[in-house]
């Protein structure tokens, strides 16, 4: 017979409690292992910081010479090509300057010609004067045999002599006259001549001068903080404005001095921005760390060593490298935020390496061709001016550096518009 007691006893690991006790305790001992799991495996070699911010390179415009401003040809936000002008000076003084050389070298030109000349002409006067000293040594020699037997009278001897000695001293001058004249352009050609070329120099400062009347810019990119106005007058090194490339921006996060220790160079970074947000990730690798921390190369450094301070943990750019073909489909901006994630489990190779390179990391050729144009100047204005020089390419009018037919800046001239210098024979 079962009593009642019996009947309401049930085994305490079929009551319901226990059951749903023992299920969450199980699923927070999976969830437990399987984070572990992904710790051990991934997160622990995951390194983060939302102390991120896109950095790229400021190219400042600034002038060479001084001047005033007649034209803009670019304004903030714009778009600008490498080479395109941005800023027009006044070209006046710059232009009289160039025409005033271009005519001392021109004039330069035809005197070290004449000295060429000169010197011919020297030379067959020297040989006129040995042969007027080799005539009266002949007829001094005559007249002396002839005044032993009493046949010419001492006077004329004396008179014989005496041309002689005239003749001697002509020739000495004359061949004084063409040392002095040889020593203008012995070892020269009308070209190397150091006249010439001190003249040629001339030309070139003052075509650097009228070029640099025009600013292009130097890099492809958008146009920031432009400063300038028309009509302004502006020093050497004035910042006018600047171009900003967006496709070669890069990432400085900042990371604290605890979480470098197992950062190295070359480790892949994975960088969220909050401007697209978790869909977009962008892809890099470190490339470089700061050299110390934010506050050693701030403005007001702390003082620790006065004995009145906090510790506060310090943080060390580290500057991070991003994919170009993202940031091409994906374009960032100076300033904007990211979260880097940086994978440190390669973590072989050296903290700190001392990596030099050969190569600049920037560089640019928009001023490239402005020698050659202004050697291209001088020789055509030393061909003008000396028909015998050899012509390596006929004379022709220059191109602009800077284009043609933008519609808001002309160019300079080249070449004082102006055909080459030739003065009149």
């Amino acid at each position: 017979m079962t009593t009642r007691d019996d009947t309401a006893k049930i085994p305490a690991w079929k009551s319901p409690r226990v059951r749903w006790l023992t299920l969450i305790l199980g699923g927070f001992l999976v969830l437990g292992a399987a984070w572990g799991v992904y710790w051990d495996r991934d997160l622990r070699y995951s390194v983060y910081t939302d102390d991120a911010y896109v950095s790229g390179n400021v190219v400042q415009i600034t002038p060479q010479i001084s001047g005033t401003v007649v034209a803009i040809g670019a304004d903030n936000t714009q778009f600008v090509k490498a080479g395109q002008p941005l800023v027009r000076l006044d070209q006046a003084d710059a232009k009289v300057a160039l025409q005033e050389s271009e005519a001392q070298l021109a004039r330069t030109v035809r005197q070290v010609r004449n000295l060429f000349s000169t010197t011919s002409q020297l030379q067959a006067n020297v040989e006129v004067r040995r042969t007027d000293l080799a005539k009266a040594q002949s007829d001094y020699a005559r007249r002396a045999r002839l005044a032993r037997t009493g046949a010419i009278s001492g006077e004329e001897l004396q008179h014989a002599s005496d041309a002689m000695k005239a003749a001697q001293a002509a020739l000495a001058a004359a061949q004084q006259q063409l040392a002095a004249n040889r020593a203008w352009v012995d070892g020269t050609t009308i070209q190397s001549n150091p006249a010439v070329r001190d003249a040629a120099a001339a030309v070139h400062a003052a075509y650097l001068t009228y070029v640099r009347t025009v600013l292009p810019a130097p890099v492809s990119g958008f146009v920031a903080r432009r400063d300038v106005q028309l009509g302004e007058r502006v020093s050497t090194g004035t910042p006018l404005m600047a171009v900003v490339p967006l496709n070669e921006v890069w990432v400085d996060a900042n990371f604290k001095e605890s979480q470098l220790g197992t950062m190295r160079v070359g480790q892949p970074v994975t960088l969220i921005s909050d401007l697209y947000g978790s869909s977009v990730p962008f892809h890099g690798h470190v490339i470089g760390f700061g050299a110390g921390t934010g506050s050693a190369f701030s403005l007001l450094p702390a003082q620790n060593a006065t004995g009145n301070w906090i510790k506060i943990v310090q943080r060390v750019p580290v500057r991070v490298a991003l994919d170009p073909q993202e940031l091409a489909q994906h374009p960032l901006q100076i300033g904007l935020s990211m979260k880097a994630y940086v994978n440190v489990r390669d973590d072989s190779g050296q903290r700190l390496p001392e990596v030099a390179t050969n190569e600049p990391d920037y560089s640019t050729d928009v001023f490239q061709s402005v020698t050659a144009q202004a050697n291209e100047m001088v020789q055509q204005i030393i061909v003008a001016n000396d028909p015998s020089a050899a012509r390596s390419s006929s004379p022709r009018r220059l191109a602009s550096r800077f284009g043609e037919g933008s519609p808001v800046l002309a160019a300079p001239a080249p070449a004082a518009s102006l055909a080459p210098v030739a003065l009149s024979d």
